[in-house]
């Protein structure tokens, strides 16, 4: 079972259908990850005829959807108006980041302490499938942010998931989404300092080398932060 959520939680970007998935099921992730992609804009206002076309839900069963995702800070309800995709600002994303080292950071040190010699080998997958996709940006190959945002999520998930928190888990998959919309809407990459970060990253948990790894987590948030705000899309 612990394998099982590892796999479905590493590929939360994954919008393909899974064994026993409902129709609203596959909607919401295809809905929240179109929100978190950007193809569904800041501020969009969402008519539930259009995204029945698109998702092929239900009306009732899209503003159940849409009701989640405005739990989860994706969506704004405006009462009898509707919904809309939650608007973005700079001082969002700075309280996200804040969150989001609160949380991961708390979940690492748990992880590095419980986990097994299985998780590490996650951990190592995990980043070797996310430093494949670093690779392909940096030789510029267009197109390829969203996948690896995706692959950048396996790998940091892969580092906490030994943490055996199933609530903390949940509440820092959503921050993450949230967080993650704003490199998906920057359209832009760090580059080889953020990849070193995650090489580093990934040894010094492997070596369970704990306050090294927060700290370092803590200071590869913070950069990822400063380089999104300074590509000017969020001015």
């Amino acid at each position: 079972m612990a394998a099982m959520m590892l796999k479905y939680e590493g590929q939360r970007f994954d919008t393909m259908e899974r064994e026993g998935d409902t129709v609203g099921e596959i909607a919401y992730r295809r809905i929240r990850l179109h929100i978190v992609s950007g193809q569904l804009k800041p501020d969009e206002k969402l008519k539930l005829d259009d995204l029945r076309q698109v998702y092929g839900a239900s009306v009732t069963t899209l503003r159940e959807l849409l009701n989640r995702l405005a739990v989860e800070e994706l969506v704004t309800a405006e009462g009898q108006r509707g919904f809309r995709v939650a608007p973005v600002s700079r001082a969002e994303l700075q309280d996200l980041a804040d969150l989001r080292i609160l949380l991961e950071t708390h979940a690492l040190r748990q992880s590095i302490d419980r986990g097994d010699l299985d998780w590490e080998a996650e951990v190592v997958a995990a980043h070797y499938k996310l430093a494949a996709m670093e690779r392909d940006l940096m030789e510029h190959n267009a197109g390829t942010i969203e996948k690896w945002v995706a692959a950048d999520w396996g790998f940091h998930y892969a580092t906490i998931a030994a943490s055996r928190q199933p609530v903390l888990a949940r509440t820092h998959a959503t921050i993450f989404d949230r967080f993650a919309r704003y490199h998906m809407l920057a359209l832009t990459f760090r580059g080889q300092p953020a990849a070193a970060e995650h090489v580093a990253l990934r040894d010094l948990v492997i070596a369970r080398k704990a306050d090294a790894a927060v700290d370092l987590l803590t200071r590869h948030i913070h950069a990822g932060v400063a380089h999104i705000l300074a590509s000017g899309a969020f001015d």
